[in-house]
Formats: structure tokens, C-alpha cells, sequence
């Protein structure tokens, strides 16, 4: 099986390049950060921040993942939060709840569940993929863009003022690379690439030739 590892900041290109990945090569799709904004989610519905009561409630629903690229959805129970876990709020609060060491080794268990189901072939997403979910994925990838663009990208998307979202990227930047647990950091063997004046379509490319050769190399 067929992992490839897409670590980068929020606005990189991660998910946009890891869905086209996966669609063009009928293999599925992982966005973690949707799990960690998932137990953000649960953490603002019961107003608590503290591991112990998340992870309880999570016990009671616990959190499921369609991989399809083509409409990935997250859900807590019976519950679609798909569009949920994107509000302000939750986008406010992902960081101080992703850095809670039980709450990340709760979620480290289930993306390696969910790594291990596909079939023929997985494009993860996220800030540790290649260091810690998954070191031994085919290919490590490394996206980054300058905060700028990145905030652009997101007004693009959302709406917004450029100046302010900038500010709130730099700072999820500080709170994700200094964290105790599982920084944001790119692997030692990681392929990087700087997508602040790259297209999807030139990203898309530019790593599934690396796949590609991968591949060959693996089968002379």
C-alpha cells in the first residue's frame, strides 16, 4: 500500500493538493486536522478543555472519517459536523486542544486505524504525518507558503481581512512548531516545497512524479 504524507502549515495547499492526489490516483484520503478540529468541536460542546472530559465523550461517540476525496465528511456519532468544525470558533481553539498530550495520542491511534483501511493506496494530511503518524510512508512531503499568501489564500476562501488572518496564521505557526507534542516540523527526508507561487495543478504534478519514481525503483 501506497502512503504519501503531506505535512505543512494551515493555507500551504495541503488539502486541496492531497484530495486532487488521491482522486487522480483512485486512492484515499486522510485529513487529520479535521479529527483535531473534531474533538475541538466536542471540547466547545461541552465547555471544557481538560483531555479527560473530551476523551470521555469521545468514548460515547466516538469520531468517524469518510475518505473519499471526492466528499470527505467527519462525523461524531450519527452526527455530520463537517461544515461545524470550520467555524471561527473551532478555528480559535484547535490549537490549545490539539496540543493536549492524551487527546493526541487518542487521535494518533485512530489515524493509523483509518491509514491501515485503504486499499490500494493513502494521501494524509496534516503537521506530523511524517514524523510521527506515519515515518515510513512512501513519500514525505513538506509544503510551506509565506503567511502572506496563505492569508490570502484563506480571505480567498472565507472572506476576511488579509492583515488580521495574517497575524492568526503566525501565531497557529508558533503554537504548532512549539508545542512538547509532535511539533509542526518537516522530516529530515521530506520532499519540500514552497507553494507560494506554485499552482495545485504544478504541486500535484511535481509529487506524483516523485511517487511515481518511488514506485519504479521499487520494481526494477
Amino acid at each position: 500500500m501506497i502512503v504519501v504524507a503531506l505535512d505543512g502549515p494551515s493555507g500551504s495547499g495541503k488539502s486541496s493538493t492531497s484530495k486532487e492526489i488521491a482522486i487522480r490516483a483512485g486512492w484515499n484520503y486522510l485529513d487529520t486536522g479535521a479529527l483535531y478540529r473534531a474533538v475541538t468541536f466536542i471540547a466547545l460542546s461541552i465547555n471544557s478543555e481538560k483531555a479527560e472530559d473530551i476523551l470521555n465523550k469521545l468514548a460515547l461517540q466516538p469520531i468517524t472519517f469518510n475518505s473519499d476525496p471526492r466528499d470527505p465528511k467527519i462525523f461524531i456519532g450519527d452526527l455530520d459536523i463537517t461544515e461545524e468544525i470550520r467555524s471561527h470558533d473551532v478555528t480559535e481553539k484547535v490549537s490549545i486542544v490539539s496540543a493536549l498530550p492524551e487527546v493526541r495520542a487518542e487521535l494518533l491511534q485512530l489515524q493509523r486505524k483509518i491509514i491501515s483501511k485503504a486499499d490500494r493506496g493513502i494521501v494524509v494530511e496534516g503537521r506530523d504525518i511524517g514524523t510521527v503518524v506515519f515515518p515510513d510512508a512512501t513519500l514525505k512531503v513538506f509544503l510551506t507558503a509565506s503567511p502572506v499568501v496563505r492569508a490570502q489564500r484563506r480571505v480567498a476562501q472565507s472572506g476576511g481581512d488579509v492583515a488580521v488572518i495574517e497575524e492568526q496564521i503566525r501565531q497557529r505557526d508558533h503554537l504548532d512548531s512549539t508545542r512538547a507534542d509532535s511539533p509542526l516540523r518537516e522530516s529530515n527526508d521530506s520532499l519540500f516545497i514552497d507553494t507560494t507561487e506554485l499552482s495545485i495543478d504544478a504541486v500535484v504534478k511535481q509529487i506524483t512524479s516523485s511517487v511515481e519514481s518511488i514506485e519504479s525503483s521499487n520494481n526494477e
